[in-house]
């Protein structure tokens, strides 16, 4: 079903949408994109892209709750353990004299990433200076990320990667288990603000010390990166860290901003600017 989406109707369609509610997914990497059309209208039993395209221009709360399934939201609790290590080892050891530490978790989906990262912070002893902003732009994943409740078939499943990193730890430590889920302890929770944001076209204003985005970029093409890597580089303070997703990929001009601090774990640090 995929292939039978043509480029045009759907340029046409994102142009619309641009048009209609001022989100520009028109950068977008075309081949996702089209997979995430196709499933919302499996979603909605939508059997056509002119059905579609009347769907999303005359109903603005289908468009709304269908933006979940126009973005792919795919988190884990110590997605990729050897990347915590190395931030907890490594990463973490550079801002140990700073009085506050910043962190921006760009694109934080359901929050078990900015999660991790508070049991990481607690770990090193430097939970209590951090101040971390999670964004995206999906309001059902900020919601979900916001209450910090998952169900305990989902904690089951975190358990191998947790171990990974914290072998002589428990989920108990971090979460309060009931009948069905785990809820996120508050002490993980008060240094996080959490706002609606969209890397395609919102600024920030704010400077951070070490930003994540990943996963993101991979639905992204080549001009969106380079926009969105520009962002990126305005919002860290100097020798700050971008931490990206193993299946993205830097490209060549992003290198010409970030320097590679670790390729493995996909962990970059901003050029030191020369005058």
């Amino acid at each position: 079903m995929v292939e039978s989406i043509s480029d045009e109707e759907l340029n046409a369609l994102m142009q619309a949408m641009k048009n209609r509610y001022g989100l520009d997914f028109t950068n977008y990497e075309k081949k996702s994109f089209k997979r995430s059309i196709v499933r919302l209208m499996m979603k909605h039993k939508i059997g056509s892209m002119l059905e579609l395209w009347s769907k999303i221009l005359k109903d603005k709360q289908f468009f709304l709750d269908g933006i979940d399934d126009l973005l792919v939201n795919l988190t884990e609790l110590f997605r990729n353990p050897d990347a915590w290590i190395m931030i907890r080892d490594n990463i973490l050891a550079k801002f140990k004299n700073k009085s506050q530490i910043k962190i921006w978790h760009a694109g934080c989906s359901t929050g078990e990433e900015v999660y991790t990262m508070s049991m990481v912070l607690e770990d090193r002893g430097m939970l209590y200076k951090t101040k971390s902003l999670a964004t995206d732009l999906s309001d059902a994943a900020m919601s979900k990320a916001r209450n910090g409740v998952y169900s305990l078939l989902i904690m089951k499943q975190y358990l191998k990667p947790f171990l990974e990193y914290f072998p002589n730890r428990e989920m108990a430590d971090f979460f309060e288990f009931q009948e069905k889920d785990a809820v996120i302890k508050e002490a993980y929770t008060k240094h996080i603000t959490f706002k609606k944001h969209n890397l395609v076209q919102d600024p920030m204003p704010e400077k951070f010390d070490i930003i994540f985005c990943r996963n993101v970029m991979i639905y992204f093409d080549e001009t969106l990166k380079i926009k969105v890597l520009n962002l990126f580089n305005e919002s860290l303070n100097e020798g700050g860290f971008l931490v990206i997703g193993y299946y993205d990929i830097m490209p060549d001009k992003g290198k010409e901003i970030f320097d590679t601090y670790d390729v493995k774990t996909r962990i970059y640090k901003k050029k030191i600017t020369k005058y």
